[in-house]
């Protein structure tokens, strides 16, 4: 499926943006539910990646005429302050994580994997939008 084309100026079709984040978000969860028919050495990368993913086409709901880079800079900034949030052990947040909510947002632990399936996630919205 390919993404209407933006012309100059006239900003992210809002529609298109929410029902790709509804998408995203299946794909995300499909990911980790049958994270067998993936290939070992993925784990749990491509949950990560659709999570950016799912993140960077949120903000493109939001800011529907900021420029794509903004958008990918958003979406690293919120991917980033998520995963060193999990450096934080503080009980109340640790609550939050064990909630399906929680680890579906915050995850458990910090991982360096994380912030590069983050960046490829990233990479992928920006690559959808600039071929339209």
């Amino acid at each position: 499926m390919s993404m209407p084309a933006l012309p100059a100026g006239s900003g992210r079709k809002r529609e298109w943006y929410v029902f790709a984040v509804v998408v995203t978000i299946a794909l995300g969860l499909a990911s980790r539910h049958f994270q067998r028919a993936l290939p070992e050495v993925l784990g749990k990368y491509p949950g990560d990646a659709l999570w950016a993913l799912m993140v960077f086409f949120g903000w493109g709901v939001v800011f529907t005429r900021a420029s794509t880079v903004r958008v990918a800079m958003l979406t690293l900034a919120v991917c980033v302050a998520i995963e060193t949030l999990k450096l934080d052990q503080a009980p109340w947040i640790v609550g939050i994580r064990h909630t399906t909510l929680g680890h579906l947002v915050f995850g458990h632990s910090f991982s360096w994997g994380n912030l590069v399936a983050y960046a490829v996630g990233t990479v992928v919205g920006v690559l959808i939008e600039e071929s339209s």
